[in-house]
């Protein structure tokens, strides 16, 4: 054998070591094994070919997932997020269930990671298409074959469990569904366009009303000219804001070029969910403190823009803000002196 032939042989278990060690570091090992019990009679939905466990057979659990990547290997299958549906019980994420015709999926335990993915977006290609869906529930990997499982295995580790709305995105005929090779990763979040710094404002001329901010001189202040994407349960920060002459809203509203009571709920949007005035007098609902109300979009809160005159010596809008009237504060039942910021989330309704 010649030293050549000896030397690519080592160079090619050298390379098939370094994948096995690359594989085995992201390999996601069972973390035990369950035995399944016989369900009892009707209470195993068998809705879109479900299974059911099996008396005495041993199921793998699992309390990881493989790595999440740009392109991360999956499994997407069928399930019902509504009312006695296959998914069993309300999602996990916010104890609601959810209409099938929406794009919504439960995620393998450790990629749903504890819920830090609940109401967050990933986007599954497959098919050669893709499509954005929210992250509503738990596909368990840990347990099963219990009622409260409603008599189904443990979910594998590798699964995207979907909505039909998902499927039909994807192209895929009916008769196809079930399981299906995709990839999905997480949706791209909206970044900074770039940064404008502060001037100190003229005397008197940054209207303080409700605690609003003021530009500082020489501090840099992120742009946006997106928002996050608007889905049924839309994240945002719901701020404060007078919409009447005089007001800390500045000059007239944008939709329309005039002034409006703060006894109205009217709300201002930042600049990328206002989309260029295509949500000018269309409602919005909001959910906050255990409570809902309609409101409608007469201006922009500028995430592109601020620390001029144009906009009160204020600074740039962040990129997730509803800025309310009191109206909009009064009808979810806020406190006066707890009115400022609050976290909520919101839909077009």
């Amino acid at each position: 054998m010649t030293n050549f032939s000896k030397g690519a042989i080592l160079l090619l278990l050298l390379i098939l070591s370094a994948q096995s060690l690359e594989a085995r570091l992201q390999s996601c090992k069972p973390s035990g094994t369950i035995r399944g019990k016989k369900p009892p009679p009707g209470q195993c939905n068998q809705e879109n070919d479900s299974d059911c466990c099996k008396d005495g057979k041993l199921y793998t659990t699992y309390k990881c997932s493989p790595p999440v990547t740009g392109t991360t290997k999956a499994v997407l299958t069928l399930n019902s997020f509504e009312e006695g549906g296959d998914g069993g019980g309300p999602s996990e994420c916010d104890n609601n269930y959810h209409s099938d015709n929406t794009p919504v999926v439960a995620l393998s335990t450790g990629w749903y990671s504890g819920g830090s993915r609940c109401l967050n977006n990933i986007t599954v290609s497959a098919n050669g298409r893709s499509v954005t869906a929210m992250v509503v529930d738990e596909c368990d990997s840990t347990m099963g074959c219990d009622e409260d499982h409603d008599y189904q295995p443990p979910c594998p580790n590798n699964i995207v469990d979907a909505s039909k709305a998902v499927w039909k995105a994807l192209g895929v005929p009916e008769d196809d569904w079930g399981e299906l090779d995709i990839t999905w990763s997480d949706a791209k979040s909206c970044k900074p366009s770039g940064k404008i710094k502060g001037k100190k404002p003229p005397k008197d001329q940054c209207n303080r009303e409700n605690d609003s901010d003021c530009c500082e001189e020489g501090k840099y202040y992120d742009i946006y000219k997106c928002s996050p994407k608007v889905t049924a349960h839309t994240k945002a920060v719901l701020t404060i804001n007078s919409f009447e002459k005089g007001g800390d809203g500045g000059g007239p509203s944008e939709c329309d070029g005039k002034y409006h009571s703060d006894h109205i709920p009217i709300v201002a949007l930042s600049t990328g969910w206002f989309n260029k005035m295509h949500r000018c007098f269309k409602n919005i609902t909001i959910y906050g403190n255990g409570k809902s109300v309609n409101a409608m979009v007469v201006d922009e809160c500028d995430s592109t823009k601020g620390c001029d005159a144009d906009h009160d010596y204020q600074p740039p809008c962040d990129n997730n803000i509803v800025d309310g009237s009191k109206a909009v504060w009064e009808a979810l039942g806020v406190p006066q002196k707890d009115r400022g910021l609050m976290d909520i989330h919101w839909t077009d309704a």
